[in-house]
């Protein structure tokens, strides 16, 4: 029977952090769920399984012959991949890359399966796309049907269900159970507990580098579950407040009457595919906004217009704060009036930078820092890194945290200057129970202080911090979608 044991072992995260696993027995046809804060070793321990992470001392035994792993750090790659070998320079059209067919068929044992999953997947019309012109979601999946088209002897599926809309979720974790029941090895990665879905009946917490707990599901989930409450409620009671506003906030502030966007029969196109069709929509002073709508909708597209990056905003009637879009205003006009956070720039930040320095640029605008900061800013960003936890790590390369850590300096990074509006795309996904609950606590600290409005993308409603007011659907309809706008406080 294929299985992997590890007994007494570590594992070399960096030079100075390791992983330490006791003990586990990973056997055939078993599906475990290993769950643990941001941090905690999660992607380590994947790593580990997929022969990824060295070994300095201990027992390890792997039996499986084929190990896939799907991952965010994968999807980086990836995407970096794309931009390596982009043509487009080169070229008088512009080189779409790989398509997602191409991507899903890279290694496969089985390609006459492809058309099955990609239905599945609500893939079937994009095979075609450009693997770098799909969204968050759409990524995901396919990354998910080309690890499936590998049939491999064990699957590793780290975050899963991040950045998949609800019908998504939904299919993939049906699809799970029948894997589970079909004999495939499983191995989930999460950071919630309410993630993990039924098939899963095995379980491992993580904490501070360490497999802290694993077994028999409902034993270690009970004891796992009142470890988190009891770090929740220790932590609602400590004092919780933003650092300031950085000393140059002022200038940005703007009037309460003018519209902070106004968008008028809104078209956005590539190639062939209506992405945006005929949206109308209007921010005013004082609305806070979730956007919500199943993956491929356009909700980042909408975004990437609101934030002056979209050069389709040129050729529609679109007005940012006050100014038509191609009226001579420079993208430093717009964007001084923004905070932002996407899982795209995640993935794009690329520049070698560490916690304090990405925290810092927030006070530019910029992507790194270029500039001298004052001692005021030096010191807001100590402030922030201690409210994250990261003082310890404010040096290290960014790229050496954790997703969710990564994620938390980005909105960080987004919410240093105390922005006008504060735009937040899927700011959730890659967190753990506690992030998320204080991500969201952090947000209505910064809106109650009333200079802050919130654009804020989720593919779950209840994921919308308290200050929410207003509501943007997309709503399918056809080929394409509709656009709802509701209010929820009378606002």
């Amino acid at each position: 029977m294929a299985s992997i044991n590890i007994r007494d072992a570590q594992f070399a995260i960096t030079d100075r952090r390791q992983l330490r696993i006791p003990e586990l027995a990973l056997l055939t046809g078993q599906c475990w769920a290993f769950v643990g804060a941001n941090g905690s070793g999660k992607t380590a321990l994947a790593q580990v399984l997929a022969g990824e992470l060295h070994r300095v001392s201990g027992v390890m035994e792997n039996r499986f012959r084929r190990v896939e792993w799907v991952s965010f750090e994968q999807q980086q790659r990836l995407a970096e991949r794309e931009r390596e070998e982009d043509q487009s320079d080169y070229l008088d059209y512009e080189d779409q890359g790989h398509t997602a067919q191409e991507i899903m068929l890279e290694g496969a044992s089985d390609p006459s399966a492809l058309p099955g999953l990609a239905a599945g997947f609500g893939l079937s019309g994009l095979l075609s796309r450009g693997f770098k012109y799909l969204s968050t979601g759409e990524t995901r999946k396919v990354l998910l049907c080309r690890a499936l088209l590998r049939q491999p002897d064990l699957l590793v599926l780290d975050e899963p269900f991040d950045g998949l809309d609800v019908d998504a979720h939904a299919a993939l974790s049906r699809l799970l159970g029948e894997l589970v029941a079909q004999g495939q090895s499983l191995v989930l990665i999460l950071n919630r507990f309410e993630e993990i879905p039924p098939c899963a009946d095995r379980l491992g917490i993580l904490a501070d580098c360490e497999l802290v707990a694993g077994g028999e599901r409902a034993e270690v989930e009970r004891a796992g579950l009142m470890a988190q409450l009891a770090h929740l409620e220790a932590r609602e009671q400590a004092a919780q407040a933003l650092p300031a506003a950085d000393p140059d906030a002022q200038r940005r502030q703007l009037d309460g009457v003018t519209p902070r966007v106004v968008m008028r029969d809104i078209r956005i196109r590539y190639g062939d595919k209506q992405i945006l069709n005929g949206l109308n929509w209007q921010v005013n002073p004082g609305e806070h906004w979730q956007i919500v709508g199943p993956n491929g909708a356009g909700k980042s597209t909408l975004l990437s217009l609101v934030t002056g990056d979209h050069p389709q905003g040129y050729s529609n009637d679109l007005t940012l704060f006050g100014h038509r879009r191609g009226s001579g205003e420079s993208i430093w006009d717009i964007k001084q009036h923004i905070g932002y956070v996407s899982a795209s720039m995640q993935l794009e930040y690329r520049v070698t930078a560490t916690p304090r320095s990405v925290i810092l640029s927030g006070f530019f605008d910029s992507v790194g820092v270029y500039q001298q900061p004052g001692e005021r800013q030096l010191a807001l960003t100590r402030e922030w890194l201690a409210l994250l936890g990261l003082s310890e790590q404010a040096d290290v390369p960014f790229r050496s945290l954790s997703y969710g850590q990564q994620r938390l300096l980005l909105i960080a990074r987004a919410m240093v200057k105390h922005p006008p509006v504060l735009i937040l795309d899927e700011p959730l996904q890659g967190l753990d129970t506690l992030n998320r609950h204080w991500v969201k606590r952090w947000i209505d600290l910064l809106v109650a202080e009333g200079q802050t409005q919130l654009l804020f993308v989720s593919h779950h409603q209840q994921d919308a911090p308290a200050c929410i007011s207003h509501r943007l659907s997309f709503v399918a309809s056809g080929d394409g979608f509709v656009y709802q706008t509701t209010s929820l406080k009378g606002a």
